[in-house]
């Protein structure tokens, strides 16, 4: 048994960083992507349900009170552009870790508006951002072919690669 798992820590530690990178990036995309389809009816026009959850559902719920949030619409639209523009990013590998900055900053805002999605949706966002935001998007992306772009922290862990 000793053996298996050794084997198996071996043939794990030879996969290359990129492809769990990649994973995160896909996992974190999709159900931003998905929300943010849900906001349009078509090019940069509001859908009618994203309208009234801003205007009349989502309160920002900050030190036991709760509070309209301020400017709805303009508020629904950036979220809206937001969740397409930031997950195509991440998808492509493009601006990775400022995509996923951005993800961070939406879960934060999405936390104070939904306080009991925290375990089951908020940390898992919340943790892919941050190691996406520390790694970086690995080989395996748009990032990996600029020229300026450094090689990943390795932060005490092997190279990313």
């Amino acid at each position: 048994m000793l053996e298996a798992l050794k084997r198996a820590e071996t043939v794990l530690a030879a996969i290359p960083a990129s492809l769990p990178l990649l994973a995160l990036r896909i996992a974190l995309a999709v159900p931003f992507f998905k929300s943010g389809l849900t906001k349009w009816e078509g090019f940069l026009q509001l859908s009618t349900g994203a309208k009234y959850l801003f205007q009349q559902e989502f309160k920002l719920h900050i030190l036991g009170a709760q509070y309209a949030y301020p400017f709805p619409l303009v508020s629904a639209t950036l979220a809206g552009i937001a969740e397409i523009v930031l997950p195509i990013l991440l998808v492509l590998g493009l601006g990775t870790r400022f995509a996923a900055f951005g993800i961070l900053i939406m879960t934060a805002v999405i936390q104070i508006t939904v306080p009991g999605g925290w375990a089951n949706f908020h940390l898992p966002w919340a943790a892919m951002a941050l190691a996406l935001m520390v790694y970086g998007a690995g080989r395996i992306s748009a990032d990996a072919l600029l020229p300026w772009q450094k090689p990943a922290r390795s932060g005490g862990l092997r190279q990313v690669a």
